[in-house]
């Protein structure tokens, strides 16, 4: 019986982790719900074994439940009756199938019938249901709701909703509108409280909003009236059962065809504030997108994977000229290409939960106590380093997931342009990953923070560089030393010339050359745990010199005078 969790040592590898000791006895609090749940763990060693045991139950349903029925998904697809979303079977017997398992609200406390499990194997989980269907991974993966309400709303909020998640509720975050995407300041769904009834009514349209139709929903609206940027929005829980939303239709899009994205009427529908007023996008939607860009990150690992083996499958089957075409120096460069951006975005997906989990964890802990100033400095920390890691992620782990499905279509050749091929599914799933949760150009803006104060530059030097490395891959330590020398001297160019339009145009190189050597030396560490990914880092590493060699000359010999040549 396949199993999408054992068939990948990397998983595992990445769930044994050093910090991951760290992480456990931040969420588990020193074990304190041991006595009060029988499955709560009583040891790191029992917690550890338990996400093992939860995580390969996760790759059993990945593999026989929801891989088997992608295809008739992507055919089939969501439809619209009577105002209500109804999903295609497959989907459906997915969704029961995860929640008899009780794999919805994983991450939520146990009081809230939730497993408490950490970012590292929630996200692994997240990676499993993408690798067997990309799309049914966002309808799985919108339970990132529970833990905003769970991190933002009031006790009686949380009381009400939460415990519905580990019973199958669905969840949708409506955001975006017609004439705000990106720009979520412009939001202008209105909402209005209501004295006489006690509630807030929202009015408004929302449009692309994935699962729309959901059980529970987080609604961006504008409650102050008035105002004109993002002060002026708050943050909102509708429940559907209220019936104050009008489901005008169902997209239909390119990829992902089973994730049902809507545009919405909401008419008088009845709401609860999350939070305080005027602080929705600004504090609440920005903790809410940050879980989701990491969700994209684990989607485009997930896909990655599914189209590297789909690939490799039929590079080692496929005969041309008396011999299988893996065997011809063009494709196999090809497949340990793929394989190296493959299992570098994974490593810095762990990295970026790992940050993730450290500093939720400290920041859980200081409601319970005051943090000692140490404690407070690394909170700190790692809450500046899960802010740029972040967007860094999404980044590359989207960019990198077009690029490898664009290549396993490349090798089916002719068959990979046909659908009777999973990989063109795949393809067409990988799309959407560098667009929605902030275009990859948005992700460059969030990113060049890390690189115009400093701190990816600081945590290369004072955390990677001086990890022990074996023997083995001291040629590319040296390599990496020189990169970051040369990342160093454009990001000094860059910055000196002291124009942030300057600063904009050279950005995504800037973020790509950082992207590189952080990658290399996560790849470096992993290789010193374990020699399997030698020849990952081999590659990416020569393959990240070339490229940050082309981005530094491109930087260096550029000037703010010719920037003219580009303007419209």
């Amino acid at each position: 019986m396949d199993n999408f969790y054992t068939d990948n040592k990397d998983l595992k590898f990445h769930l044994d982790h050093p910090l991951m000791k760290k992480i456990v006895q931040l969420k588990e609090s020193d074990f304190s719900d041991s006595g009060r749940y029988d499955y709560a763990p009583l040891d790191y060693e029992d917690a550890v074994d338990n996400y093992d045991k939860v995580l390969e139950i996760v790759g059993d349903i990945c593999a026989n439940v929801i891989d088997p029925n992608a295809e008739s998904v992507d055919n089939e697809g969501p439809t619209l009756v009577n105002n209500e979303v109804k999903y295609a079977r497959g989907t459906k017997e997915n969704h029961e199938t995860l929640t008899r398992a009780g794999l919805i609200g994983m991450s939520l406390p146990r009081r809230y019938g939730g497993l408490n499990f950490p970012m590292v194997p929630y996200v692994m989980a997240a990676e499993l249901v993408s690798r067997a269907d990309a799309g049914f991974a966002n309808i799985w993966g919108l339970q990132d709701c529970a833990e905003t309400l769970h991190e933002f709303a009031s006790q009686e909020i949380k009381d009400e909703y939460l415990p519905r998640f580990n019973k199958g509720a669905t969840a949708a975050m409506d955001l975006t509108e017609p004439d705000a995407g990106s720009d979520l300041q412009a939001v202008q769904l209105k909402a209005t409280y209501s004295e006489q009834k006690g509630v807030w009514l929202l009015n408004g349209v929302k449009r692309f909003i994935t699962n729309g139709d959901a059980d529970i929903s987080l609604v961006l609206a504008r409650s102050e009236e008035g105002t004109h940027d993002g002060r002026g929005l708050s943050l909102f829980v509708y429940d559907r059962s209220e019936k104050g939303v009008i489901v005008r239709r169902i997209e239909n899009k390119l990829g992902i065809k089973g994730s049902p994205t809507c545009e919405l009427v909401f008419r008088n529908a009845p709401a609860k504030l999350v939070g305080e007023r005027k602080f929705g996008l600004i504090k609440y939607v920005m903790a809410l997108m940050n879980s989701a860009r990491l969700g994209v990150g684990a989607q485009s690992v997930g896909i990655s994977e599914a189209a590297y083996r789909e690939a490799e499958k039929y590079a080692r089957e496929r005969i041309q000229f008396s011999q299988p075409v893996i065997e011809f120096p063009a494709v196999y460069e090809m497949l340990r290409n793929m394989k190296a951006m493959l299992q570098a975005k994974r490593s810095l997906l762990y990295e970026t939960a790992r940050f993730v989990d450290i500093y939720k964890g400290w920041e859980h802990l200081s409601r319970v106590r005051k943090l000692e100033k140490e404690e407070r400095n690394e909170f700190k920390k790692y809450q500046r380093l899960a802010d740029v890691y972040t967007p860094l992620l999404k980044f590359f782990a989207s960019e990198y997931c077009n690029q490898i499905a664009y290549d396993a279509i490349q090798i089916h050749g002719g068959a990979g342009f046909m659908k009777d091929f999973a990989v063109e599914r795949i393809y067409r799933d990988a799309r959407i990953t560098t667009i929605y949760e902030g275009t990859s150009q948005l992700q460059v803006v969030a990113a060049i923070r890390g690189v115009t104060s400093g701190l990816y530059l600081d945590h290369i030097r004072q955390v990677y560089q001086k990890q022990d490395f074996i023997p083995e891959v001291q040629h590319l330590v040296k390599m990496l030393a020189g990169m970051t020398d040369e990342y160093e001297k454009c990001v000094n160019a860059v910055t000196d010339v002291n124009d942030t339009e300057y600063t904009d145009f050279h950005a995504r190189r800037l973020v790509e050359m950082a992207g590189n050597i952080i990658m290399g030396y996560l790849l470096l560490a992993d290789t010193s745990r374990d020699e399997h990914y030698m020849h990952a880092a081999e590659m990416f590493i020569r393959k990240g010199h070339s490229e940050n060699k082309k981005n530094a000359d491109y930087i260096l010999n550029f000037e703010l005078k010719d920037l003219g040549a580009y303007k419209f």
